[in-house]
């Protein structure tokens, strides 16, 4: 910011508002002294969606079953285009290079791979969802 001479910066998607504000130069402040309020606790509701006809749930120690995470913040979308078969369904074989979604994250569709072998169990979020960082996606069966 000091080489563009940039004092503020703000930007504002859907659930998320940045905002960067540089102070004047203040030398050689003792940092130490100055009390900074803890931020408040943000509570998110995780919700799970179960695609009817899915298998039943298997035991949570179940080696054999894992979960597709989002690896950023971003909009779930389950097909490239609202007209387009998904990329993934109930049922579905994926192997490691398999795209299973896309993660819009500002304004950038992110193709995401499956990373493991197996066979979707259940999805478990909606189309157009916004998910979190390593939240879970699909519950796969791998084989």
């Amino acid at each position: 910011m000091k080489r563009s001479d940039l004092t503020e910066f703000e930007i504002e998607e859907q659930n998320l508002k940045l905002r960067i504000k540089r102070e004047p130069d203040l030398g050689n402040l003792d940092y130490s002294s100055i009390d900074v309020p803890a931020p408040l606790p943000v509570a998110m509701p995780m919700q799970s969606v179960s695609i009817q006809g899915a298998p039943s749930a298997a035991p949570v120690n179940d080696k054999s079953i894992a979960f597709i995470k989002s690896p950023m913040v971003g909009t779930f979308y389950k097909s490239p285009s609202p007209d387009t078969a998904a990329f993934a369904n109930v049922g579905s074989k994926m192997n490691p290079e398999s795209i299973c979604c896309i993660i819009e994250a500002m304004k950038v569709m992110n193709e995401i791979q499956a990373e493991l072998k197996g066979t979707i169990l259940e999805i478990l979020v909606e189309n157009g969802q916004a998910v979190e960082f390593g939240q879970a996606l699909f519950k796969v069966k791998v084989d």
